[in-house]
């Protein structure tokens, strides 16, 4: 089954304690629709300027994306600028230049509107209110958020919340949203509103899921190298629906494995600037990661005490 993403495509400039890259391919949607085409099949839908090289079309289309949901109008394409310390948990944001994306207005194909797997990656919650308005019959829908959206647009947020399956966003973003410092409490105070399943990043510390009925937590894979961390949030995003997709599950078995998937395209994604680490990957290095994965939260029962 395929999946839509609506969100961003852009020019980042990164820079990380182990280097620099100027002006190259970003963007949520950009990062979710590589990742989750290792899975599934994949439909786009962002906006780009005319600035925004056919290269990057022909890569994506290379993943066997369907670009027909890009839009190309006259004007620059988005542009972020950030810079990680050592840690590499939070970018300092150093540029935000909207450009073409400021006039962005959803419009989806005829042919995306029947899809059963929507996600709403970080946009403006009145934009992804008007994509939900455009979809017939969506099995699963879930969405992402970002701070400044939370801050500026409560409300309209709140009500994303109440149309969606499943929330994922950051640890950060969850105590924020409920001005709650327990993530546990955080998270079912998200839920009340709506969502089924609110799923926590949290970066070298791995992932939050919680339910009304349950918890799940997982560890990142300990990697020796990271370069890049930006889009490893989209990537995570793009292999858990990816996933679910490609099963057509979405019982608490699937969600958890989706997790995991989720969690292994991550932690490629962070061991190259942009997107040059996925470029090389193939799906044999994340099935063997996938197995590595389980190893690290594998214990054996006690018998009688």
């Amino acid at each position: 089954m395929s999946v839509v993403v609506v969100g961003t495509v852009a020019f980042d400039t990164v820079e990380t304690p182990f280097g620099k890259r100027e002006n190259i391919l970003g963007g949520s949607a950009t990062y979710f629709s590589t990742s989750a085409s290792f899975f599934t099949d994949v439909s786009l839908v962002a906006v780009a300027g005319d600035d925004f090289p056919d290269e990057h079309i022909t890569f994506l289309k290379s993943r066997s994306i369907d670009t027909s949901g890009l839009q190309r109008i006259p004007g620059a394409t988005f542009r972020w600028e950030g810079k990680y310390g050592y840690d590499l948990n939070d970018a300092q944001t150093l540029d935000t230049r909207l450009n073409v994306l400021s006039e962005f207005r959803p419009d989806l194909p005829d042919s995306y509107r029947d899809a059963e797997y929507l996600f709403l990656a970080n946009i403006d919650p009145d934009l992804q209110l008007e994509v939900l308005g455009q979809m017939r019959s969506p099995k699963l829908v879930a969405c992402d958020t970002m701070n400044f959206w939370i801050s500026s647009k409560i409300d309209a947020l709140k009500e994303v919340l109440k149309r969606v399956d499943i929330a994922v966003i950051n640890e950060a973003e969850a105590r924020q949203f409920t001005s709650e410092p327990n993530l546990i409490k955080a998270a079912s105070n998200i839920i009340s509103l709506g969502c089924k399943r609110l799923v926590i990043k949290r970066g070298e510390y791995g992932a939050l899921m919680v339910t009304p009925d349950s918890v799940f937590a997982t560890p990142a894979y300990p990697l020796e190298d990271v370069f890049d961390p930006t889009g490893a949030g989209d990537t995570f995003a793009g292999g858990f629906m990816g996933y679910l997709a490609n099963t057509g599950n979405s019982d608490e078995a699937s969600v958890r494995q989706a997790i995991i998937f989720g969690s292994v395209m991550a932690s490629f994604n962070v061991e190259d600037f942009s997107l040059d680490r996925m470029k090389r990957l193939d799906y044999r290095e994340i099935e063997r990661r996938y197995k590595l994965f389980k190893t690290l939260t594998h214990f054996e029962d006690i018998g009688a005490l």
